[in-house]
């Protein structure tokens, strides 16, 4: 099932303007993206703690020096694995939300929730994206001066912008209700992406868990109900 043309983000960009020795020895043109890969790997597996930059250069090939050239510490090379793919899903989000604001007819809830939810799952087509779901999930656990930060670069301006657009077109409902039921939207959303429940043990003849259209179905019906129900604090 693919829902939209590409989820490759772009290339990153290494930081400039830093003084010191030359570029160390073992640089080719993909290095930068060979440890981005291995340290999402190693980051959606033990968290942003449990990973060391030697195990990540191990799994790259590539020597810790290198690490450190392309993105400065550990935290800077977490940040640039989780912004590549996080702002690529912000920003497909946001050209969504944009053709449904062109269209003639009014915009309905369902179609906000498929705009939201669909760039995300998407991942699910390649194990790269998959990884980043597991990282994203983890981000929840991860120190709040890490995880806040991070997800307010990569998501809060398209997530505003939803809200925005549910406050809009749900006249009876309260910023407060939106805010609480776009955050558990996002809860919902990441716990049923990322691979981490528990349907396989559950229901293991009645749902497919591994089905794209089942998976995105099924939430879409759920997050759109919940989004439509009456106001719990009314405007």
């Amino acid at each position: 099932m693919t829902i939209y043309n590409s989820l490759s983000p772009p290339a990153p960009k290494r930081k400039t303007g830093r003084k010191g020795p030359g570029r160390p020895e073992g640089t080719g043109d993909n290095a930068s993206e060979r440890i981005l890969d291995a340290a999402e790997d190693e980051f959606a597996e033990t968290g942003y703690t449990g990973t060391s930059l030697r195990a990540i250069s191990q799994k790259a090939g590539v020597t810790q020096a290198l690490i450190n050239y392309y993105f400065g510490s550990k935290y800077g090379l977490y940040e640039a694995v989780f912004i590549r793919r996080g702002r690529v899903v912000s920003d497909e989000r946001l050209r969504r939300l944009n053709q449904l604001k062109q269209q003639t007819d009014p915009i309905t809830v369902e179609q906000v929730v498929r705009a939201f939810l669909e760039p995300t799952i998407a991942l699910r087509e390649e194990p790269a994206g998959r990884r980043f779901l597991r990282l994203q999930a983890r981000l929840h656990t991860e120190p709040a001066e890490i995880s806040y930060r991070l997800r307010n670069e990569a998501y809060d301006i398209s997530t505003r912008a939803f809200v925005n657009t549910l406050l809009e077109i749900c006249p009876s409902l309260s910023a407060k209700d939106v805010n609480w039921r776009m955050a558990l939207t996002i809860g919902a959303y990441m716990y049923a992406f990322s691979d981490t429940h528990r349907l396989d043990e559950l229901a293991p003849t009645e749902c497919d868990p591994n089905d794209t259209k089942e998976v995105i179905e099924e939430i879409t019906a759920f997050v759109t109900a919940g989004l439509s129900a009456p106001p719990v604090y009314p405007r």
